[in-house]
């Protein structure tokens, strides 16, 4: 559990943050400690797979709509610029913004809550702890000297600047997310070293904030091409009412009155196109409102975290990233947006049912077709799993690496029925 020989601190980390959980040897190219680190996740298979992963829009509706993998590219870029504004090493913010969404498991949130079902007599299933997993276990990169994979190895500060939820089940107060299966307790255990008891990391913190930017303008942006949003339904007030409803019950606190204010003033600012036809007229004004929306997020993070901390460098727990209170409900509003258009519709809740049956009987049909229905990376961690919630928490792993095709495919296969459409 030392630095890489060969390997030094990065400018503005110590040598503590290049540290990786196992021990390797000298690398023959001359490559700093973070650029390493974003090399091993852009090419690792968890990242590949996010191209058949659900986003927001169901995939196969049209090419447009982002998959995960877009989404965590558009993240990557937007957290890389953010970052390097604060002075935070930019590969370091890369590869963290390409990892956040690696543990999704097929069909979006939608695939997360049904295999937190499935995984409940095994500490459950939650995205971000599966990301953690893949990173420090399941992808095949490192062994370490016993035997053991220690997934990609990437450095203490890379690993840390992924971790939203700094804690295991049940250790978040009032949230239900976390970032730490109990199997995987020694590794966060020592990415964690020297941090403070729940707080994440400046990184951390501006690949949240990235994160959030891309998905609510992006989706926004997916919607209204994909023809689920009108522009003339924004401005309905009809509409502007159940979008601040949604907004002030899942994503805010704020009342609706405040953010009818803050959505009427948004919506008021000239880069909002008239309509949206599809022509390159209107496409071209709209990549120009996701440009202005995008600008405006980050713009709004950089001025009030500077006012607070100064221009010096901001990195690892020497800042908080600060975000004012009406971008973070104009952030809101945009989310509300493609909850109450895309899903919060019928068809969207009938597509959904549908997922969670195939994910469901899937985990049951691997349980009884194990060791050999599983693939061979998981079918030796079958087979040494002491207990049955090991032998579970082993299936959980192989049907959350799946994309949205394949685990369509595998559950026809293993049931005997027709894939869904």
């Amino acid at each position: 559990m030392t630095s890489t020989p060969g390997e030094t601190s990065a400018h503005g980390y110590r040598a503590n943050d290049t540290e990786r959980y196992a021990r390797e040897s000298r690398k023959s190219r001359r490559r700093g400690p973070f650029e390493r680190d974003r090399a091993r996740v852009l090419h690792s298979s968890a990242l590949r797979r996010l191209s058949a992963k659900t986003q927001v829009v169901r995939l196969g509706i049209s090419d447009f709509p982002r998959t995960r993998l877009t989404h965590s590219l558009e993240c990557a870029q937007i957290g890389r610029e953010l970052g390097r504004s604060f002075g935070c090493d930019p590969d370091l913010v890369e590869a963290a913004c390409l990892s956040h969404d690696l543990g999704h498991p097929p069909f979006g949130h939608n695939g997360e809550r049904a295999l937190d079902e499935a995984a409940a007599s095994c500490g459950g299933f939650e995205g971000n702890a599966q990301s953690l997993r893949l990173l420090v276990r399941l992808e095949g990169k490192v062994i370490d000297p016993d035997g053991r994979s220690a997934g990609l190895n990437l450095t203490r500060a890379t690993l840390d600047a992924t971790v939203k939820y700094p804690w295991r089940r049940g250790e978040g107060g009032d949230t239900a997310k976390f970032n730490c299966y109990p199997d995987d307790v020694a590794v966060f255990t020592w990415l964690r070293e020297g941090a403070p008891l729940g707080r994440t990391c400046f990184e951390a913190q501006v690949m949240d904030w990235s994160d959030d930017v891309a998905y609510s303008v992006h989706d926004v942006e997916d919607a209204l091409h994909a023809g689920l949003v009108r522009m003339s339904a924004l401005r309905d007030p009809h509409e502007r009412a159940e979008i601040c409803r949604v907004a002030a019950a899942h994503y805010c606190d704020a009342g609706t009155a405040e953010l009818e204010e803050v959505y009427t003033d948004l919506l008021a600012e000239p880069v909002w196109p008239e309509a949206f036809t599809g022509d390159l007229a209107s496409l071209a004004a709209l990549k120009n409102l996701t440009s202005e929306l995008i600008g405006r997020f980050c713009r709004a993070a950089e001025q009030a975290t500077r006012e607070v901390h100064g221009p010096e460098r901001l990195t690892r727990y020497g800042a908080d990233l600060v975000l004012p209170r009406r971008t973070l409900l104009e952030c809101a509003l945009l989310k509300a947006v493609a909850a109450h258009f895309v899903m919060s519709r019928e068809e969207a809740r009938i597509y959904q049912a549908e997922e969670r049956r195939v994910l469901t009987e899937l985990v049951d049909a691997l349980l009884h077709g194990a060791p050999e229905a599983l693939e061979p990376q998981f079918r030796a961690s079958y087979e040494a799993a002491t207990d049955d919630a090991g032998a579970l928490r082993v299936i959980i792993d192989q049907v959350a690496s799946l994309t949205d095709t394949s685990a369509a495919l595998l559950h026809a296969d293993l049931t005997g029925t027709t894939p869904r459409r």
